[in-house]
């Protein structure tokens, strides 16, 4: 299967969700620097994953597949942080950060396969 569209790869569509779910999670979180930055990295996963399939070869997507995948280590590392500053439970922590993991293991994939 040939993907036509950065649409069409399913850890962007996954980091997608979980960017929009971060947002509404984070919300309320009344330190702004920190709800910036794990807002940040969770649009990076998915912005790195459409640019460097825009750039249509081979090293340079693998290039920002390797930066998505450090962007969704960030957004787990946030999570835990803020599950200890009692920003969000630590169920949901949880629950989210096997999203991210998830997402970095389907990157780990695409990469393998390219």
């Amino acid at each position: 299967m040939t993907i036509e569209r950065f649409e069409d790869i399913v850890a962007w569509q996954k980091s997608q969700i979980l960017v929009i779910e971060l947002y509404k999670l984070i919300k309320t979180c009344p330190d702004y620097s920190f709800r910036d930055q794990i807002q940040r990295a969770a649009i990076s996963i998915m912005n790195n994953i459409a640019e460097g399939f825009e750039r249509r070869t081979n090293k340079e997507f693998i290039n920002f597949l390797y930066i998505a995948k450090g962007s969704a280590g960030e957004v787990r590392s946030m999570l835990k942080i803020a599950s200890q500053l009692g920003f969000i439970q630590p169920t949901i922590c949880e629950k989210y950060a096997k999203n991210c993991e998830e997402i970095s293991k389907i990157i780990s994939g695409l990469i393998k396969t390219l």
